[in-house]
């Protein structure tokens, strides 16, 4: 993420406030989610692992989609 150049409030911004677009149940070890968020008119993606039972939040990765790969908002991937 900081190779990218986000910046950290934004990313814990997202995590706290973003909307999950795709749920990942069965990856391992933690479940997993991909969030989108608009932050400073930019479209954010987000893939968090969630440990339950810590209640801790693992940033995977973030990104900012791609609209040729993305539709619907960022929430769709186009075929």
């Amino acid at each position: 993420m900081f190779e990218r150049g986000f910046q950290k409030n934004s990313i814990v911004e997202v995590v706290r406030n973003g909307e999950i677009i795709r749920e990942y149940p069965n990856d391992k070890p933690y479940p997993s989610y991909l969030l989108l968020a608009i932050i400073n008119n930019e479209a954010l993606h987000i893939v968090v692992a969630y440990n339950k039972k810590k209640n801790e939040v693992y940033v995977v990765t973030v990104y900012s989609p791609d609209k040729k790969i993305w539709s619907d908002g960022f929430r769709q991937r186009r075929k």
